[in-house]
């Protein structure tokens, strides 16, 4: 399984350009974010990578980027989440089930449901996570 430890995620993000997280209008270039993300060394050497977008007290955006392969081991989040796939094809390996979430996909899960995701395809999707105030 592959993973992504978080030393190399911090040192991927220390050297990206400052951008700003929270604002009344924040607008990005998803083909280029997501071209950047796939050019740092954790997609290189761990098969994936992240990056915030938009970081509000109760709100996050997340853009991630999966090596075909690739693996997110089992976790949950305490927030509702949102799972949009805009290129490749990601597989979501939950308790019960498993569900493929194609290019124009949306899935939505509630907190706390555990998951694993695997890259089927290489790809790119967007988290959107509710967010506790607390």
């Amino acid at each position: 399984m592959t993973s992504i430890e978080p030393s190399t995620a911090k040192r991927a993000s220390e050297r990206r350009a400052p951008h700003p997280l929270i604002g009344t209008v924040l607008s990005f270039d998803l083909t280029a974010e997501a071209d950047e993300l796939r050019r740092e060394e954790p997609w290189l050497a761990r098969g994936h990578n992240a990056k915030t977008l938009v970081k509000h007290p109760d709100f996050r955006v997340v853009l991630v980027a999966l090596r075909r392969g690739a693996r997110m081991k089992e976790h949950h989040t305490d927030q509702c989440v949102t799972m949009q796939t805009l290129s490749g094809r990601v597989r979501l390996h939950l308790r019960q089930e498993t569900v493929d979430v194609l290019p124009g996909s949306l899935l939505a899960l509630e907190r706390t449901v555990p998951h694993e995701v695997e890259g089927i395809e290489d790809s790119v999707f967007l988290l959107s996570l509710g967010w506790s105030r607390e």
